[in-house]
C-alpha cells in the first residue's frame, strides 16, 4: 500500500481477526504467516517492517475476496490490476482461483516488488504475475493501459495520498485502450445484481477511518469526473461520470 508508515506492534495482531497463523520467522526483515483464503490457504512473506505499508495484510483483503468470489462473474475473463499489491496476496489468490489475469503494483520500490515474487513461487505461480512499480501521481509507466478492471483493497489510509491516487486512478481510466484481441462485447448475456462499466475501479475499504477524511476522497472523486456507487459490503464501484457501456 503506498506512502503509509506502520507501527511495528501490530505486527503479531491477526489483521483478519483468526484468518492468519505465524509459522517460520525466515529473516530478521520477514516472518511468514499462513492465511486462510475462500477455499485455499496461503504461505505469505510479510516484511517484519517496512515504511511503506507494504508489510502485512489488512483486514479488506479478506472481506474483498469473499465478496469477489461471490461475485465471480463480474471479474472472469477481465484483465486486473491491483493498486496498493502489498505482499501480492489478493492477486495471488484471484490468479490460482480464477486464474485471472492480474497485474500487480505499488510504489516504486524494489523489495515491494522482489517479495510479491518470493510470494508467488511458494504457492506455486509458476509464472510471475507482472508488477508495476508505480508511486501514485507520478507519470504511469504505461501510456495505453488496458486494464478493464481495477482493484484495491484499504488503500485510503493516509489523506496526504487521496489527490495522487485520484490522479492516477484518472489516467488509468480515461487513458485505457483495450487491445484488439482483448475487446469485447460491452453487455453480455449475463446479468449479476449490478452492472459495471468498463474499464472501473473496484475498491473495498474496511478499516476504520473518520467519515470526513472519507468524503475527502469520494469528493475528490467526483471533481476528477469520476462517479462513485456503493454497491454493498463496503465495496465501491469507481468509473468515469457518464460511461454507459456496461458489462455484467
Amino acid at each position: 500500500m503506498d506512502i503509509a508508515l506502520f507501527s511495528p506492534s501490530s505486527l503479531f495482531a491477526d489483521p483478519d481477526g483468526s484468518s492468519s497463523e505465524e509459522t517460520i520467522e525466515t529473516h530478521d526483515n520477514f516472518v511468514e504467516r499462513k492465511h486462510q483464503f475462500p477455499g485455499t490457504e496461503l504461505l505469505i512473506r510479510e516484511f517484519s517492517f517496512h515504511q511503506l505499508n507494504a508489510n502485512l495484510l489488512w483486514p479488506g483483503t479478506f472481506a474483498f475476496a469473499e465478496w469477489l468470489v461471490q461475485h465471480r462473474s463480474q471479474i472472469e475473463g477481465r484483465r486486473v490490476l491491483e493498486l496498493g499489491s502489498g505482499t501480492g496476496a489478493l492477486a495471488i489468490f484471484l490468479a490460482k482461483s480464477f486464474q485471472l489475469d492480474i497485474t500487480t503494483s505499488d510504489y516504486d520500490d524494489v523489495e515491494i516488488e522482489e517479495n510479491i515474487a518470493h510470494n508467488c513461487r511458494i504457492n506455486g505461480v509458476t509464472s510471475l504475475l507482472p508488477h508495476i512499480r508505480h508511486s501514485w501521481g507520478d507519470v504511469f509507466p504505461i501510456s495505453d493501459p488496458d486494464w478493464d478492471l481495477i482493484i484495491a483493497s484499504d488503500i485510503l489510509l493516509y489523506v496526504k495520498q487521496y489527490g495522487n491516487l485520484i490522479k492516477s486512478l484518472s489516467f488509468l481510466l480515461k487513458s485505457y485502450k483495450p487491445k484488439a484481441s482483448k475487446e469485447v462485447a460491452c453487455t453480455t448475456g449475463h446479468h449479476d445484481q449490478f452492472p459495471l462499466i468498463r474499464p472501473t475501479f473496484l475498491m473495498s475499504w474496511r478499516r476504520r477511518i473518520g467519515k470526513e477524511d472519507e468524503s475527502i476522497f469520494f469528493s475528490g472523486c467526483k471533481e476528477a469526473g469520476l462517479e462513485v456507487v456503493h454497491i454493498g459490503s463496503r465495496v465501491y464501484s469507481i468509473s468515469l461520470r457518464g460511461d454507459t457501456c456496461e458489462f455484467s
